[in-house]
C-alpha cells in the first residue's frame, strides 16, 4: 500500500470519527433516554422550551392540495414564532373545524400531511426536534374514513373489558398509521349528574366498572411497545370530578370531600395510572374553590408522588387561560401560567396558555429554569419513547390499508352487539321473525346516520354506517314490505308525519319506533372557543342536538313531540319495540309501563343498525347491563346506586328508587344462581367467594355476574353496596358453572377518620346477583382484629 493511499485511509477514519462524535448525544438513539433529554434541554433556548409544551390546534397547520398535502404558511409562522413541539386535532373533520368530507383528509392524504409536517420541522428548524401529533379517540379516531364504535357510555354497557382492549387496540392502530402519537381517552370520570352534556363520554356511575374499562382502553392504546406503529399514548381525561357538576353544567364547580374524591373519582385514574398511562388531562372544573390546572396536591403529590406517574400532563383546551377568565383566581395570563405550571401541568392545549405569558414568568422568576426544564422533560420523554428521533414517519400505503378494514368493522359490530340492553320484553315480545310480512320503522333515529354516532365523531360516508333501518332491510325476508316513516324530527317540532307514521303502523304487523335523542353537531351551530356547542334557548332552525358537550339539559324528558309519536302509534294495538338511540339516560316513565319491547343502544356507532336488527331478530341474544341508573325525575338526582348510608326515603310524588337501576339488563335467556360459599386464606386478608351459575333456558347466551360488598358498621359512613367484582360469561342452554372472584384487603379499605387507608375489622356482606337491585345470593364474613 502506497504512503498517499494510507494517509487517504487514515484521514478518512478520522473524518468519520469526528463526525461520530460531532453527532448530538440526542440523536444518538444508543444513549439512554434521560440522557439525550438533558442533551437536548442543555441546547434548548427558552422560547424553544416554552414551544415543546405548546400544543396548537392542528387542522389549519395543512394545505390540500387536490391528492398531495403541504404544510400551510401558518404551520410555518408557527414554528418560526412559537417553535411550537405539539399539535392537537391536525386529523379532525367537523362543524367546528370546518373539514368536511370535501375538504378534510382521507387515512391516505392524513399519513401525508403528518409527515409533511414531520419532514418540515426535522429539516426547517435548528434542533429537529420531531412534532407529536395528539387526535381525539374516544371510540374512534375521529377523522374521516375511520372505524366508529359506540360512545364510551355504550362500550361501558358490554361490562367486557376484554373486548373493549381489542377495540381499544384497533383505534390505536388506525390513529397511528394515519401519524398520530396520542390519543385522547378514555373520559374516566364518574356520571352522576345525567343533565350533563357528556354522560355519553363516560363509563358511568361507578368507580369499579370505570377502572376496569380504563385499564382496557390504556392496554389496548399502549400496547406493549410504543416504537411498534401501532401503538398511540393514552391521555387520561378529565382530572378530575368533572362529571358531577353543580346543576349539570359543563365545566361547573365541584363540591366534593376528600374522602368521596380518593374513594369514588380518583380509583380509576389510579387503576389507569398504574395500567401505564402516559398521559393525563387536566379538567375545567375546580374542587373546593381550586381549579384543577393550577391543583398541585392533584398534580404532584397523588398523581407523581403517591401514584408514580411518570408521563406528562397536558391542559384541556383554554383550561390554563380558564384560570384567569372563568375562575379568577388569577389577575393577569403569565399569573395563570405561573400556577399552572409550578402546579405540575406540563403542557399547554392551546398554545395561549403558556406561550408569551409563560416567557414572561419565567424572565420575572415567577417560575424557575428547573420547574420548565421538567415540565419539557415530561413531553420529549415520549417523543423518545415513541421513537420519532429515528423514525418520524408513517408509511401511506398502510393508512389506507387498516382504516376501516373489514376486521374493525367486525370488532365496531362485536361492541355494538354487547353493548345493547334489554330494559324489557314482556310476553316476549323480541325477538320478532324474519319471517315477519310487513314491519314499519318509524321515528328520527331511525335512519339518521350522525344520530346514532354520538359526539366527536367525523363525518363519514354514508354507505359506511348503518342505520337501524337498513339493519332491518338487511335481516327480513326479500318477501317483507318494510315501511319506513321519520313521523318527527328529536327537537323541532315542525314537518309533523303522525298521519303518516300511524298509517304505516296500522299496516303492519309491527312496529319498531326509534327515539332518544343526538349529538350531531352541524354547520350552523356555533360553536366555543373550546369546541362546545353555544347554546341558545330559542332557534329560528332547531337542530336535533340535544347532548354532546356544552348541551347540558334542566329535564331529561325527550323532546319535541317523540313521546307523543310513540302514544299515537301505541294505540295502533300493534306488537310494539322501541328502541333508544341517546347520549344520557332520558325519560322512559310512559314507555315502561305501555311498552312491551324497549331496547337501550346508547350511539352505537358505525354498526348499531347491524347490531340492533341482530337482537330485535334473535341473531344476537342481548346482555348489556345499564353503566349509570335511569331515573324517573330529575327531582330524584342523584340517584346513583352506591350513595351513602342512610338509604333514601320515599317521597311524596315517587319512590327514591331509579326507574333501572345500575347493572340492569334483561337476556333472551334464564340464569339461575345458587350453592354461594366463602373461603379464607388464612396467610392474609383474602377471601374466596364462589357460586354455581345455570343457564336454566333453552337459549344460549350471557350473564354478567356481579358480586357487591356491604361493610356492615365501620369508623366512617359507607354505602349500602358497592360493586368488587363482576364478569360476563357465556352458557350453552342447560350448562352450569361454577364462578369464583377473590377479594383482597384492596376491595375491603375504606379512608378511616384519621384520613388513612385501612381495613378494618367486623362483619361484610357478600351479594351476587345479575344487578344492583337483583341480589340472587348473599353470605358473610368476618375480618378478624389484628393483636
Amino acid at each position: 500500500m502506497n504512503k498517499s493511499l494510507s494517509f487517504l485511509l487514515l484521514f478518512s477514519g478520522f473524518t468519520l470519527n469526528l463526525n461520530a462524535q460531532q453527532k448530538p448525544a440526542y440523536k444518538n438513539a444508543r444513549l439512554p433516554v434521560e440522557q439525550r433529554i438533558q442533551d437536548l434541554i442543555s441546547r434548548m433556548t427558552l422560547e424553544e422550551k416554552v414551544g415543546q409544551i405548546s400544543v396548537l390546534l392542528g387542522w389549519e397547520m395543512y394545505d390540500k392540495k387536490g391528492n398531495e398535502v403541504l404544510v400551510s404558511e401558518k404551520f410555518k409562522q408557527a414554528q418560526k414564532e412559537q417553535y411550537t413541539g405539539m399539535l392537537w386535532a391536525t386529523l379532525r373533520a367537523d362543524p367546528w373545524t370546518q373539514k368536511t368530507l370535501q375538504t378534510g383528509l382521507n387515512p391516505e392524504l392524513s399519513a401525508k400531511a403528518t409527515n409533511a409536517l414531520q419532514k418540515y420541522v426535522i429539516e426547517h428548524t435548528r434542533l429537529g426536534i420531531p412534532m407529536l401529533f395528539a387526535e381525539e379517540c374516544p371510540h374512534g379516531h375521529m377523522a374521516i374514513g375511520t372505524t366508529v364504535f359506540p360512545t364510551s357510555i355504550g362500550q361501558s354497557s358490554t361490562w367486557n373489558p376484554q373486548l373493549i382492549e381489542k377495540m381499544a387496540a384497533v383505534i390505536a392502530t388506525e390513529a397511528r398509521a394515519q401519524g398520530a402519537h396520542i390519543g385522547y381517552g378514555p373520559v374516566l370520570d364518574l356520571a352522576r349528574e345525567p343533565r350533563w352534556s357528556r354522560v355519553e363520554e363516560t363509563y358511568g356511575e361507578d368507580p369499579v366498572l370505570n377502572s376496569a374499562m380504563g385499564v382496557g382502553m390504556v392496554k389496548g392504546f399502549q400496547g406493549t411497545d410504543l416504537k411498534s406503529n401501532r401503538n398511540i399514548i393514552s391521555t387520561l381525561k378529565h382530572f378530575t370530578a368533572y362529571g358531577v357538576p353543580e346543576g349539570g353544567h359543563n365545566g361547573g364547580s365541584v363540591a366534593i370531600g376528600t374522602r368521596e374524591l380518593q374513594q369514588s373519582y380518583l380509583p380509576p385514574f389510579k387503576a389507569a395510572v398504574r395500567a401505564g398511562a402516559l398521559s393525563v388531562m387536566t379538567a375545567y372544573n375546580s374542587i373546593d374553590g381550586i381549579p384543577c390546572s393550577s391543583n398541585p396536591i392533584l398534580l404532584k403529590d397523588i398523581l407523581r408522588s403517591d401514584w408514580g406517574f411518570n408521563g406528562f400532563v397536558v391542559s384541556d383546551l383554554g383550561s390554563i387561560s380558564g384560570i384567569r377568565s372563568n375562575h379568577h383566581v388569577a389577575g393577569t395570563a403569565d399569573e395563570a401560567a405561573s400556577m399552572a405550571i409550578n402546579a405540575g401541568l406540563d403542557a399547554d392545549l392551546s398554545g395561549y396558555g403558556y406561550g408569551k405569558a409563560l416567557k414572561k414568568a419565567v424572565e420575572e422568576e415567577k417560575v424557575t429554569k428547573a420547574v420548565l426544564d421538567s415540565a419539557v422533560a415530561n413531553v420529549l420523554r415520549q417523543k423518545f419513547n415513541l421513537g420519532l428521533f429515528e423514525n418520524p414517519y408513517v408509511s401511506v400505503p398502510n393508512a389506507k390499508k387498516v382504516a376501516r378494514s373489514t376486521a374493525h368493522v367486525d370488532v365496531a359490530r362485536k361492541v355494538a352487539q354487547e353493548s345493547i340492553i334489554l330494559l324489557k320484553n314482556d310476553k316476549n315480545t323480541l325477538p320478532l321473525s324474519k319471517a315477519i310480512r310487513n314491519i314499519a320503522v318509524i321515528g328520527p333515529n331511525a335512519d339518521n346516520i350522525y344520530n346514532q354516532l354520538g359526539d366527536y365523531t367525523a363525518p363519514q360516508d354514508d354507505k359506511a354506517i348503518v342505520t337501524v333501518l337498513e339493519g332491518i332491510k338487511a335481516r327480513v325476508s326479500t318477501s317483507t314490505v318494510v315501511s319506513y316513516v321519520k313521523g318527527c324530527s328529536i327537537r323541532d317540532t315542525a314537518n309533523l308525519q303522525f298521519e303518516r307514521a300511524i298509517n304505516a303502523a296500522n299496516q303492519a304487523d309491527a312496529v319498531v319506533v326509534v327515539l332518544g335523542g343526538s349529538s350531531a353537531r352541524d354547520f350552523k351551530t356555533e360553536y366555543l372557543s373550546t369546541g362546545a356547542a353555544s347554546v341558545k334557548a330559542s332557534e329560528v332552525s332547531i337542530s336535533d342536538m340535544e347532548s354532546g358537550e356544552g348541551y347540558d339539559r334542566s329535564t331529561l324528558d325527550l323532546m319535541g313531540k317523540q313521546l307523543e309519536l310513540l302514544q299515537a302509534i301505541a294505540k295502533t294495538g300493534k306488537p310494539l319495540v322501541l328502541v333508544m338511540i341517546e347520549g344520557r339516560p332520558l325519560n322512559l316513565n310512559w314507555p315502561s309501563e305501555h311498552i312491551p319491547a324497549i331496547l337501550n343502544a346508547w350511539y352505537p356507532g358505525q354498526e348499531g343498525g347491524n347490531a340492533i336488527a341482530d337482537v330485535i331478530f334473535g341473531d344476537y341474544n342481548p346482555a348489556g347491563r345499564l353503566p349509570v341508573s335511569v331515573p324517573k325525575s330529575v327531582g330524584q338526582l342523584p340517584v346513583y346506586y352506591n350513595a351513602k348510608r342512610p338509604l333514601s326515603h320515599d317521597y311524596v310524588e315517587t319512590t327514591a328508587k331509579p326507574l333501572y337501576t345500575f347493572g340492569y339488563g334483561l337476556s333472551y335467556s334464564k340464569f339461575e344462581y345458587s350453592d354461594l360459599s366463602i373461603s379464607k386464606n388464612t396467610q392474609d386478608i383474602k377471601f374466596t367467594i364462589s357460586f354455581k351459575l345455570k343457564n336454566t333456558s333453552k337459549v344460549a347466551g350471557d350473564e354478567v355476574v356481579q358480586l357487591y360488598l356491604r361493610d356492615e358498621t365501620s369508623s366512617v359512613v359507607s354505602p349500602d353496596k358497592q360493586l368488587k367484582q363482576f364478569s360476563r360469561l357465556h352458557l350453552l342452554p342447560g350448562e352450569e358453572k361454577r364462578v369464583t372472584f377473590t377479594l383482597t384487603s384492596e376491595d375491603l379499605k375504606l379512608i378511616n377518620t384519621s384520613m388513612q387507608w385501612v381495613v378494618e375489622p367486623g362483619d361484610f356482606t357478600v351479594m351476587v346477583g345479575a344487578s344492583s337491585d337483583d341480589i340472587r345470593l348473599k353470605a358473610g364474613f368476618n375480618v378478624p382484629a389484628v393483636n
